[in-house]
């Protein structure tokens, strides 16, 4: 597990693939469907699945991070499928084999810190690639906020108003992550 700001989406590789519906696995083309070797079917739904590649780092080190399946749903909120069928719906006259550009909920996440379950492999490290397998993205807690009780300098109790406009309120309250 580890912390690190997402810098960038990295450019000049598709974000997602076509997988089986099942298993997830990348579809293969067959003759006149998609096929799964994984499951051994001839003719499978495919689902697109994301598989995006983020620059990130921390306070010592910079690396590569290849994000898939549901840690790309975990970082954008939204299914790759989902946002594969709208640029689709959008961008009628492109062919099947259009590559989609990186869509606007990625291009978001890029200057959020989070926290990453990343799996490390021999493959990982030794690869020509060297990029390290994100499983699961989790958000980072909110720092708890700071109320300070007591009494300000003119005599009043700092506890009931916290604003300029004299807006009181019970307690404090924040968005929820995730």
């Amino acid at each position: 597990m580890c912390t690190a700001t997402i810098d960038d989406v990295v450019h000049g590789s598709g974000w997602y693939y076509i997988g089986c519906g099942v298993c997830h696995t990348k579809a293969t083309k067959g003759p006149t469907t998609l096929m799964c070797k994984k499951c051994g079917k001839s003719e499978i739904d495919g689902v697109a699945q994301y598989l995006s590649k983020l620059s990130v780092y921390d306070q010592k080190d910079q690396a590569v991070f290849v994000v898939l399946g549901d840690a790309g749903e975990e970082l954008t909120g939204k299914k790759a499928a989902e946002l594969v069928e709208r640029y689709y719906q959008a961008n009628e006259d492109v062919g099947e084999d259009h590559i989609v550009p990186v869509p606007q909920a990625m291009i978001d996440i890029i200057g959020q810190t989070r926290k990453f379950i990343a799996k490390v492999s021999n493959h990982n490290l030794n690869g020509k690639s060297q990029t390290l397998t994100v499983t699961k993205v989790l958000p980072l807690k909110a720092p708890e906020p700071v109320v300070e009780t007591g009494e300000n300098v003119d005599g009043e109790s700092d506890s009931g108003r916290r604003s300029a406009d004299g807006v009181e309120f019970k307690g404090v309250k924040r968005a929820k992550c995730g």
